[in-house]
């Protein structure tokens, strides 16, 4: 819908609609680990989503942000397609101006969306997760399927929205769209409540926040303390102190100051004192801490070339036979491309890799990532050549001036579109399965959060990156083309967008290599070989060996 309104926004600056879609989209991605840090598990997962649980509601929320927006954009003055020659958008004949607190109340909507969505993205992954046991051959597989098709459900309602809803906008207004868009939640809600009896739910235990806490709090007031040479000596798990724990955790190297928290002193009073092996190995978030890091730096382009490939789309010519295409619609390529290739993925790709590599997966998770990361790579090269070629168009057909009309197919950014989808069969699956897998049984949704919240610092820091490089290249005020930073103004001819793009793809560079640099010495928690009814198919040994 955003797109929508961005194709109308001809006189907009350039730079203006990246840096506010990217700061709505990393409020949205952030929702996720704040509300799972305040309390989900401590409800079941399945009551997060749904009203009947203690303090669940939060599907209910999505829909009311939806529902909230409604009234507002029903009568609304702005209208798909009301905009002068000025890029200003007019009023309707006999619409009204909405006042001040039916725009709040908008706003309030479009932000109760992410409270909800934020929710569902943290408790999904991990129910469904939940719903398969490792130890059982079939249905490992069946899991590393799941989060293939829950990708594949995410991105086929992304298609339904940009078909249907954009068409229900632009036919009958943005009030019915988000109507429509309440209808479509309340629906998933009922779907969702009608399968209750058939989910396998684990119980909640307790904030795992709290026993994170609990660790760096003991171990900051026994900073002084040495470790014992025997690990034994530590406190382990029993079942008067830690009735609770829905797994054993064995003891891992590394992070010793940590550990201290397991130290015996005699002077220990209760849990912020001495903790258990098993609780102090919720150090392994901080094993994952490179992993995060490096794939937030390595998504920074990916939203990025996605919103600016709008705006080269609306500049292009972007008929098809003698069908118009909308520039907004062009996101309906990448999601083509990713639910194909899923689809040939987990169906053509994997079963002779998992036979020729004996992973479950076909390939370790660390693997998988890295090949996204270097689609990557290519597509932000890709995509600054096709930038140059467009201006080169622009220029040979003397519209260098104009906004549209470049003879040009928009299909040229298909190529740039087919490795925007191996990214997001690759990446974006991987880290949601390699976060979800490698956290204890009581912080799944922790994972799943952490994942969601790599895509929302990387949509800040990208909103940061457009702003600064704005700053630092319209120093150069006429040798930038005169028209200030290599963003700025509205008309992408008189802009560096190419510059810009090979800027991504040296970010893209060095995220790769640093991750290549940290997954090397990366150490798996989790076995990733088949498993088979007498165990598992071959011992993997150190998980250093399996990148």
């Amino acid at each position: 819908m955003g797109m929508v309104a961005q194709e109308e926004e001809g006189a907009a600056a350039t730079h203006q609609w990246g840096k506010s879609a990217h700061h709505w989209l990393g409020d949205s991605h952030h929702c996720s680990t704040v509300e799972q840090a305040t309390g989900e598990e401590r409800t079941p997962r399945h009551s997060t989503m749904d009203a009947d649980g203690n303090g669940g509601g939060h599907c209910w929320l999505h829909r009311s942000g939806a529902s909230s927006v409604h009234p507002v954009a029903a009568p609304a003055a702005v209208q798909p397609g009301g905009h002068n020659g000025s890029g200003e958008h007019h009023l309707r004949a006999g619409a009204r101006r909405e006042p001040e607190p039916a725009a709040a109340g908008a706003v309030l909507g479009l932000y109760l969306v992410p409270i909800g969505d934020g929710a569902m993205k943290a408790c999904l992954p991990a129910l469904g997760g939940d719903q398969f046991d490792p130890a059982d051959p079939d249905e490992q597989r069946q899991e590393v399927s799941f989060y293939n098709w829950y990708t594949f459900a995410a991105s086929t309602g992304g298609f339904v929205g940009l078909v249907f809803i954009v068409w229900v906008e632009n036919s009958n207004g943005w009030g019915i769209g988000f109507a429509i868009c309440a209808a479509f939640v309340l629906l998933g809600l009922l779907v969702w409540a009608a399968a209750f009896p058939l989910y396998r739910n684990r119980l909640p235990t307790g904030s795992p926040i709290t026993r994170i806490l609990q660790v760096f709090v003991a171990a900051f007031r026994k900073r002084n303390v040495r470790l014992p040479e025997d690990p034994s000596e530590l406190k382990q798990i029993n079942q008067d102190d830690d009735n609770n724990a829905l797994e054993v955790l064995p003891r891992t190297d590394g992070f010793g100051c940590l550990e201290k928290a397991a130290v015996r002193t005699g002077n220990d009073a209760g849990a912020w004192s001495l903790c258990s092996v098993n609780q102090v190995e919720t150090k392994i978030l901080l094993r994952m801490a490179p992993i995060f890091a490096a794939a937030v730096l390595g998504y920074i382009p990916m939203p990025l070339i996605l919103t600016f490939t709008v705006q080269q789309g609306s500049t292009m010519n972007t008929k098809l036979g003698s069908v118009h295409i909308s520039p907004a619609t062009l996101f309906l390529i990448p999601i083509i491309f990713q639910l194909v290739i899923l689809i040939l993925y987990d169906r053509v790709i994997v079963p002779p890799l998992r036979r020729l590599t004996g992973y479950v997966g076909g390939v370790t998770h660390l693997q998988r990532i890295g090949v996204g990361f270097i689609a990557t790579i290519m597509a932000t090269a890709v995509v600054a050549v096709v930038e140059i070629r467009r201006k080169s168009a622009a220029h040979e057909s003397s519209l260098a001036d104009g906004t549209a009309g470049i003879p040009l197919s928009v299909f040229w950014l298909t190529p740039q579109f087919f490795l925007i989808g191996i990214f997001d069969v690759t990446s974006f699956v991987g880290l949601l399965e390699f976060f979800c897998s490698e956290v204890s049984m009581g912080m799944k949704s922790i994972g799943s959060s952490i994942f969601y919240c790599i895509l929302g610092v990387s949509a800040w820091l990208g909103s940061l990156l457009i702003q600064v490089t704005n700053r630092v290249t319209r120093r150069g005020g006429k040798g930038n083309g005169g028209s200030g930073g290599w963003l700025d103004g509205a008309n992408l001819n008189n802009g560096k967008l190419e510059r810009f793009y090979v800027v991504l793809c040296i970010i893209e560079v060095v995220a790769l290599l640093s991750y290549v640099f940290f997954a090397r010495r990366y150490v798996y928690r989790n076995e990733q070989k088949v498993v088979t009814q007498g165990g598992t198919m071959c011992d993997t040994g150190n998980g250093a060996d399996m990148i």
